[in-house]
């Protein structure tokens, strides 16, 4: 059995925190695990288990290994896809990078399921099923009438069931009615099957799809310790959910019930009902204080946030932006990332701190012709061979010590000392150290995008 952990989200619900260079599946948003740490955590333990294959977006691969990494898992693979094309496509590449009889446990990144043992359960139930040859969906057990969720009604109430339809997402007295039934469940995309029986019913319903995804992994490259799908092909597949392509359309789909307290954390309201409210009904983290406030969720990344006087109110802090949200509007929150996006600006993207493999950067301060960024180089990393051709720059080691190439003369500089970069001069960054390396980088010049940047040598293979 492979787990087969699809990354590939943006979490637009859960703008401010989650943005599209670094989305919700790679925070912490219920305790010190990410979402995606989480669900490779989850599967340890399984009979037979393999180590896991990730699909996600080629922007996110160094995310990816990084935090498998900090856990100590050895991914099979990671297969970076150029461009956004929904689960089907996602799953057929991992189905055809996999041996044909193998099980492919197919889990989103970005869920939260806290009883571990109850999905384990789950999952023993469904193996057998699906080595029989069914296409097999976890149906979560529904605690309440939900609307915002698709469902799965099985043929009978209980164990593994052939599926009778999908359906879906009801109105109220409909979600009622399907509460008191008993055969049906919300539809978590979760899945278990063998690689070859998906192939084979992709190919019944989505022969193009298959026959683009498999010119796309037999022209893949390896890049490091990633599988690049090439690009043309795999753009051209059809952007279609596993659900839409397969599963609704298939003969042999079946359910197998997951009571596992699972949340797909879809929004702010799912986030506050998924954690432990306090006395008056507020989740309330980070530096804030709540006067005469009752049934929020307030969170600070940074700064003091005080509140007074609100009620059913969704508010998060970032270094750059501020939400403050009805609790029952918390999934219109993708509007205002439409409106960031139509508009170009950057907090749709990127945070004020942006990853790199190397470690990351935080834009302090910016105005015209200087800019000024908090730079932390991981111990033994090392920034590309690079120039710019529009600006200098100046750096002050603050903590460690980095090891400075500056055209052909490399150089120490130790805490508290500072190099000069002048505009065209090739350079280089490393801590050769045991410790992070940090400091202060003052940018000086007409431009200052990170554009900017001609790569001469670099590590990570970086377009």
């Amino acid at each position: 059995m492979i787990p087969v952990i699809l990354s590939g989200g943006n979490g637009s619900r859960l703008w401010p925190l989650s943005r599209a260079s670094h989305p919700k599946q790679f925070l912490p948003l219920t305790g010190q695990r990410t979402m995606l740490q989480m669900t490779a955590e989850r599967v340890g333990g399984l009979p037979g288990i393999e180590p896991p294959l990730v699909v996600c977006n080629q922007d996110h691969r160094f995310l990816v290994a990084e935090q498998l990494r900090e856990l100590g898992v050895d991914p099979s693979d990671i297969i970076l896809e150029p461009c956004g094309r929904n689960t089907a496509p996602a799953i057929a590449s991992a189905a055809l990078a996999k041996d044909p009889d193998a099980l492919l446990l197919v889990l989103p990144a970005d869920h939260l399921i806290p009883d571990n043992a109850a999905f384990h359960a789950a999952v023993e139930h469904a193996r057998p099923v699906a080595l029989d040859g069914a296409l097999v969906t976890f149906g979560i057990v529904p605690t309440h009438p939900e609307t915002g969720y698709g469902y799965i009604r099985a043929t009978q109430p209980g164990g593994p069931s052939p599926v009778a339809e999908f359906v879906e997402k009801p109105d109220t007295a409909t979600a009622e009615s399907y509460l008191a039934d008993g055969r049906y469940y919300w539809n978590s995309g979760i899945f278990l099957f063998k690689a070859s029986r998906i192939l084979e019913e992709l190919e019944r319903h989505r022969p193009g799809l298959v026959d683009r995804c498999r010119r796309a992994f037999e022209s893949a490259r390896r890049d490091l310790d990633f599988v690049r799908l090439d690009a043309e092909n795999f753009a051209a597949c059809e952007g279609i959910s596993i659900d839409y392509a397969v599963m609704e359309r298939t003969d042999a789909a079946h359910v197998v019930p997951l009571n596992a307290g699972w949340s797909d954390l879809g929004s702010w309201a799912a986030l506050q009902t998924a954690a432990q409210p306090d006395s008056d009904g507020n989740v309330l983290l980070g530096d804030v204080l709540a006067e005469a406030t009752s049934g929020c969720y307030v969170r600070s990344e940074g700064r003091l946030v005080a509140t007074v006087g609100i009620e059913d109110c969704i508010v998060v802090e970032t270094p750059d932006a501020v939400l403050v949200a009805n609790r029952n509007r918390s999934q219109d929150v993708k509007r205002i990332v439409e409106r960031l996006k139509h508009s170009e600006r950057p907090e749709c993207d990127f945070h004020r701190r942006v990853s790199r493999p190397w470690g990351w950067f935080e834009g302090i301060a910016r105005a015209d012709r200087f800019q000024v960024k908090h730079i932390v180089v991981k111990p033994g990393a090392a920034l590309s061979l690079q120039m710019h051709h529009h600006r200098a720059e100046h750096w002050v080691v603050v903590r460690g010590t980095a090891r400075v190439t500056c055209g052909s003369e490399t150089k120490l500089v130790s805490e508290d000392e500072s190099t000069y970069i002048r505009i065209g001069q090739t350079h280089r960054l490393e801590n050769p150290g045991v410790i992070p390396l940090e400091l202060i980088e003052v940018q000086t010049g007409s431009y200052l995008g990170e554009d900017d940047i001609v790569r001469l040598d670099d590590p990570y293979q970086r377009d």
